[in-house]
């Protein structure tokens, strides 16, 4: 045997070590990725009956925000009326309502003015006595 074919068996044994060597870390890549797998697959199968009942849930509450909205329509609606009778209410009575407002409040004013000066006469008599 010459020197390369030595130095070649050398370098053929340190790359036989080597490839053991990085075989030890491969192999336990391998054995995560397999388990990453599973994992991976679990979460896949589990997932789905949560998208399924979340899809169902969705659609449950998509029917009551439509009846939601109908009955905001509805109290738009009744708002409207009110608002309008409200109104009508104030031009229909509301003039002749200040109107016998302030008659009542003219005489109940002429009638305590009107006693008053009852009193005050009355007041001047007795002290004339």
């Amino acid at each position: 045997m010459s020197a390369g074919q030595i130095a070649a068996l050398i370098a053929a044994g340190a790359f036989v070590v080597l490839v053991l060597l990085a075989a030890v870390p491969l192999l336990k890549l391998g054995r995560t990725l397999d388990e990453a797998t599973v994992a991976i697959r679990k979460a896949h199968e589990g997932s789905a009956p949560l998208l399924s009942d979340a899809h169902t849930t969705l659609n449950q509450v998509n029917t009551q925000l439509e009846r939601v909205d109908g009955i905001t329509a509805g109290a738009r609606t009744v708002t409207a009326n009110v608002s309008v009778l409200s109104s009508l209410f104030t031009a229909t009575l509301g003039g002749p309502l200040v109107r016998a407002a302030a008659f009542s409040y003219g005489v109940n004013k002429a009638i305590r003015a009107r006693r008053a000066g009852k009193v005050a006469v009355a007041g001047k008599r007795k002290g004339r006595k």
